[in-house]
């Protein structure tokens, strides 16, 4: 390829020449690198303001609930006692709390076992079922056998006794159960633990028995005298040389304990009953505070007859003393432990037991029930504990070791808790055999509980209530925490103690959270200002000066501020400027805290309306929701013409006094199914075999069938009662067309021997209008149609009338439409983002015009540079010419 260096020939510079006509050519280049910076500006522009919005929603966000305005504070006295949250609801006040009890569950333990594995019984197939339930009446404790013989002469030594742990404080003249009972209850608050004294009843073979009566007449003709006292009380007494039959006998005994008698009084006065006669030899007396009771017969010279002896048998005296016992009762139902050198002589024996006595058992028809099934595979420990553990229905079972080792060693116990706190919690354990077999008997010993029969398990901590009383009223709660007492206060129990609890308004809060809302929107107004301002001195403008969308924006924000609210029913308060928030000249705002004081002290529960989206009705019974950025404020008629229903299964035949079901009875139940059907909402539920009374029924099965894990953990479950009819009826507690209840037969008995022909009805949802325009039901909740001003207004319809349910005023506070308005600007569907991306494709179609531009300055270049070349050719190859002609004609002018 051959060089090329344009002008050398001619003498012209091509390369300067064509290098300044394209720099003329390349001048609008620069236009386009100006439009497209231009464009570049806007977006970072556009992107300031994104970020700067966004950071003024993030702020207003957290304002548009109204429970950031309406706040209150609890402090209490003693923070190791309890702690305690509040509500809007909560009235400000001080209250004086005792907490006497903390709540617990129930837990029970086993005997022990050797291993783990080895199997219990023969495998035979048994169905447990628990029932959580609360125990009523009786006591729990332990029943002591009558004191020791020789308590009533010596009394009971020091130490013979302790009561967990703690010496009773015993002596010599500890000679009675009432005694005794005394001196446990002296120490009952460092034990936990009182006592009571059994009436004391002498002898129902003192006087005879049978009816045969063994109190011969008295008679003291030769010179002996004859004294029966009762309790240091005498009854009857006879002088000498009074005959037999003449004087005191069974008949004159009983005469001198009939009626308003001296005799009769005076026994009274020691605390005295008498039951029976002597005369058929029925004769007893009670000292009903467990004092001992001494009968004695005093005689001096020759006495026959009197106690024991026939008429004419001599009577040398008699002395005996009835003792009676003592029971121990636990203040917690914790188990009592019993020691000391000579507890045998309190009646009682050494270590630590306890049980119900003289209680009965409730099922608690809102806990489930449930049922396992033990046989050959699963007749352990472990299997047992597995199975309990699966069945999920609010008893959790473990295996806890007390460490014993060496041979005969048993250290591995089952203990069983209930899965909630409250007195309710309290379990009931019956065990069923299969095919019309008793139950395998090992497993009964140890799983059987009834607190009402035999108790296989020992109680370990028993089910309790938190117990308090606020400002001396007593209330009580399954759990530690206390909801309800208090309106809008829920107290967390800690531990037992007394403390003050003080509720106030969070004025604090509440101005904190103004006045970020003013500093938010100042935030935002300087920056947008500055995007949009003018320096006159500069003749500058920021980059967004005279953007429509910054204008939009701005103008958007100033009129929301200014405008008034509507929709707020019951207040005072519909601009800002009535809780000291107003425009200054400059476009911002300015608090005047003094005046927003005095709305916290006048409007506190209104100022959040002010804020957030609130809804209030003048029907109680309808409550707002939710709503959208659509819904619109205003206050809307409500009319009903559906209430929701819940499915129902009622029974049509009266249930008889007592209904029996079969063993091996197993139901399959649907609950709250759906279009199409999902297999969840299906389960088998078997039924304890037994006989019930209808109240017992129920509860039954309404604990039976919430007792479905698969039920619990989708929300369904159901409510069981008997009406006054006498007829079962089971409720789906869900609301709508989503809500039903259907049972049929598995096995053993019949769901008609419980139901009779009655059938199941589906639910239905709620219907009506609001303010005139359609409305949505799902359930008891009715939402506002797509279209209108109510859409997306979300209420919950409950109550029991349908037709006009009166007006349901609803309003958008300032941050809550100013956090929608930011909305439309932000996001990938935002305001923003789509004029973010049409200067971008403004950016993007210069860039090319610039290309197709530039690809064309290359084309006129070439055209320039062939044409001067040309050009220096041409002048190049002149030039040669010239230079030839001149060296011709220079040479022939020489010739």
């Amino acid at each position: 390829m051959g060089l090329s260096s344009p002008g050398i020939g001619s003498g012209i510079d091509v390369n300067t020449i064509v290098s300044k006509l394209m720099a003329v050519e390349s001048a609008p280049l620069a236009d386009y690198d100006k439009k497209s910076a231009s464009y570049l500006s806007q977006v970072s522009a556009y992107g300031n303001m994104s970020s700067t919005l966004g950071a003024f929603q993030s702020a207003v966000s957290s304002l548009t609930s109204s429970n950031t305005f309406q706040t209150m504070l609890t402090a209490p006295g003693d923070t190791s006692i309890l702690t305690a949250t509040a509500t809007s609801a909560a009235v400000a006040n001080s209250y004086k709390i005792n907490v006497s009890q903390i709540a617990s569950a129930q837990t029970l333990a086993s005997g022990g076992y050797k291993t783990t594995t080895a199997a219990i019984g023969t495998g035979a197939k048994t169905t447990i079922n628990f029932a959580l339930g609360t125990v009523s009446g009786g006591t729990f404790g332990l029943t002591g056998t009558q004191l020791g013989a020789s308590l009533s002469t010596g009394g009971l030594t020091p130490g013979a006794l302790t009561v967990n742990g703690t010496a009773i404080a015993t002596d010599g003249t500890t000679r009675s159960a009432r005694l005794l009972a005394d001196a446990i209850n002296a120490k009952s608050t460092t034990t936990g633990v009182s006592a009571k004294a059994a009436a004391t009843v002498t002898s129902a073979t003192l006087f005879g028995s049978g009816g045969a009566s063994t109190f011969g007449a008295i008679d003291t003709t030769a010179g002996g005298t004859y004294s029966l006292t009762v309790g240091g009380v005498e009854i009857a007494r006879q002088e000498a040389g009074v005959a037999g039959g003449s004087g005191v006998s069974a008949a004159s005994i009983d005469a001198a304990l009939t009626g308003n008698t001296s005799v009769a009084r005076a026994l009274a006065d020691a605390n005295i009953t008498v039951t029976g006669s002597a005369a058929d030899g029925t004769l007893q007396f009670t000292n009903a505070d467990g004092s001992n009771i001494a009968v004695a017969e005093a005689v001096s010279g020759d006495v026959s007859g009197g106690l024991g002896n026939t008429a004419g048998t001599t009577n040398i005296g008699s002395s005996t003393t009835a003792v009676s016992s003592i029971s121990l009762i636990s203040a917690d139902g914790s188990p009592i432990s019993v020691g000391g050198t000579n507890p045998a002589g309190a009646g009682l024996s050494a270590g630590v037991g306890g049980a119900y006595l003289g209680a009965s058992f409730t099922a608690d028809p809102d806990r489930t029930s449930g049922n396992i099934v033990i046989d050959s595979s699963n007749n352990t420990l472990a299997g047992i504990v597995a199975a309990i553990n699966k069945g999920n229905f609010g008893v959790t079972a473990s295996i806890v070791s007390d460490g014993s080792t060496g041979t005969g060693a048993t250290p591995n116990r089952l203990v069983l808790t209930s899965s909630a706190t409250g007195v309710s919690s309290t379990m009931k354990i019956t065990l069923a055999g299969s095919g019309g077999e008793a139950p395998d008997p090992d497993l009964v010993s140890l799983l059987g509980y009834d607190p009402a029969g035999d108790q296989n398990l020992a109680q370990k901590t028993a089910a309790a209530n938190t117990k308090a009383t606020v400002n001396g009223i007593d209330v009580t709660s399954t759990t530690a925490g206390i909801s309800g007492a208090i309106s809008g206060v829920t107290i967390s129990t800690l531990k037992p103690g007394t403390t003050t609890l003080n509720v106030s308004k969070d004025s604090s809060s509440l101005t904190t959270s103004v006045t970020s809302f003013v500093k938010a929107y100042n935030d935002l107004n300087t920056a947008l200002s500055q995007l949009g301002a003018y320096d006159a001195d500069t003749k500058t403008g920021g980059p967004l000066l005279g953007d429509s969308t910054l204008r939009n924006l701005q103008a958007s924000i100033r009129r929301n501020l200014s405008s008034s609210l509507t929709g707020l029913q019951g207040t005072n308060l519909t601009n800002l400027s009535q809780i000291g928030v107003s425009f200054q000249k400059d476009g911002s705002l300015t608090l005047d805290t003094t005046k927003l004081q005095k709305a916290v002290d006048a409007n506190y529960g209104d100022i959040a309306g002010l804020f957030a989206a609130v809804g209030r009705g003048t029907d109680p019974d309808i409550k707002f929701v939710s709503s959208t950025a659509k819904t619109g404020a205003g206050d809307y008629a409500i009319d009903i013409t559906r209430l929701a229903s819940q499915g129902v299964l009622q029974g049509t035949t009266k249930l008889p006094a007592e209904t029996t079901i079969d063993a091996d009875t197993t139901w399959t139940v649907t609950l709250n199914d759906t279009v199409p059907t999902n297999v969840n909402n299906t389960a088998t539920i078997s039924l304890p075999a037994g006989t019930y009374n209808p109240s017992q029924l129920a509860t039954l099965l309404q604990s039976t069938i919430n007792g479905v894990s698969a039920f619990s953990s989708a929300g369904s479950t159901v409510t069981a009662t008997v009406g006054d009819d006498g007829t079962l009826k089971l409720l789906s507690t869900k609301y709508g067309s989503k809500s039903n209840i259907h049972i049929t037969n598995a096995t053993g008995t019949q769901v008609s021997a419980v139901f009779g022909s009655g059938g199941s009805v589906d639910g239905v949802d709620v219907a009506g209008t609001i303010g005139g325009y359609s409305a949505t039901g799902d359930g008891q909740t009715l939402t506002g149609a797509p279209g209108g001003p109510v859409d997306g207004l979300k209420l919950t319809v409950a109550g029991d009338a349908i037709g006009s349910r009166g007006t349901f005023g609803f309003s958008q506070g300032y941050a809550y439409q100013l956090n929608n308005l930011a909305s439309t600007y932000l996001g990938s569907s935002g305001i923003i983002a789509s004029r973010t991306t049409g200067l971008n494709k403004s950016v993007a179609d210069i860039a090319k015009q610039k290309d197709a531009f530039s690809a064309r300055l290359t084309d006129i270049e070439k055209h320039y540079r062939d044409q001067y070349t040309a050009l220096d050719t041409s002048i190049a190859s002149m030039n040669t010419t010239a230079s030839f002609l001149t060296q011709q004609f220079a040479a022939m002018a020489k010739g």
